[in-house]
């Protein structure tokens, strides 16, 4: 084995995690993968005799590829945003994908996605891989002290605050579940048992084929009407959404539309589907708190 072939093989050992870094940070498989591989190509071109770390060196160039990728992505964001062709982009996550959403999670996606580049970074690097803070700063470039404040104010954006008791904040979870169940099942006598006799549905235009109303009354109208857009409960996950339980619908981990729900008793009583953007920036998403261990 010569020394190309040995430093690859060591490299491939780090493969993996080095993707999942990526892929926290950057919420894009490909995007993940082209970060790995730039980072395979410095590796190769670097006297590995210098490296006293492999596996913090890889992470430290990967997270600073992501870190400028993520800067790129909010410099050049558009303001407008393409429903119609994002949804259709959604309709069959790719399984490699499929199964990064699925370790990671869509909510968790969709905030992380909220928070400025260098608070992410941080946030994904301590928090979720315990990466000291004194190796974080000079990859954010900052000092330990400001990265540790960079983790905390991420922190707090991702679990967010609500003001329900944890009995109603337990009982509205169960209620979104349920319609959320019911809604990728296609079970019309589910969903008219989770949504009160007289719930009413709301949505941006942008969501509504040409002459379908902004606003449906009734049982029987709103669960026949979700039977229909039901396939896209197949990328929706509940979140805290304005301090309450929602849901966010995310195809590939991105934030197409986002549900208001009001829970009264065991019912869903109403809901707004949010996908104008300037609406979607100004709700206030967070990840529900873990369920307590049995």
């Amino acid at each position: 084995m010569d020394e190309h072939e040995g430093l690859a093989r060591r490299f491939e050992a780090h493969r993996e995690q080095l993707r999942a870094v990526a892929y926290r940070m950057l919420g894009s498989a490909n995007e993940a993968e082209d970060a790995v591989q730039e980072a395979w190509l410095r590796l190769s071109r670097t006297d590995e005799r210098g490296i006293d770390n492999l596996e913090a060196w890889l992470r430290t160039v990967v997270s600073r590829l992501c870190l400028d990728m993520l800067r790129t992505r909010a410099s050049r964001r558009e303001d407008t945003l393409e429903w119609e062709v994002s949804a259709q982009a959604g309709d069959d996550d790719p399984e490699d994908e499929a199964m990064l959403i699925d370790s990671v999670g869509r909510a968790m996606l969709v905030v992380l996605d909220t928070l400025p580049p260098a608070e992410r970074v941080a946030f994904v690097l301590h928090d979720l891989f315990a990466v000291p803070f004194d190796q974080i700063a000079p990859i954010v470039d900052r000092t330990p002290v400001t990265a540790k404040k960079l983790a905390s104010r991420a922190r707090h954006r991702v679990r967010g605050t609500t003001a329900l008791p944890t009995a109603e904040l337990s009982k509205q979870r169960r209620v979104v579940e349920a319609f959320l169940a019911a809604a990728r099942g296609g079970d019309l006598t589910a969903l008219l048992a989770v949504l009160a006799p007289d719930v009413v549905r709301r949505a941006d235009a942008v969501v509504l084929t040409p002459g379908r109303p902004a606003v449906a009354r009734g049982a029987d109208t709103v669960a026949r009407e979700t039977l229909v857009f039901g396939r896209r409960a197949t990328f929706a996950e509940p979140a805290l959404v304005d301090g309450r339980v929602g849901a966010v619908i995310a195809p590939h981990g991105r934030l197409l539309l986002a549900l208001v729900i009001t829970v009264a008793g065991d019912q869903v009583a109403e809901y707004d589907i949010v996908a104008d953007p300037a609406r979607l920036r100004r709700l206030d998403l967070a990840l529900l708190p873990s369920r307590p261990v049995p």
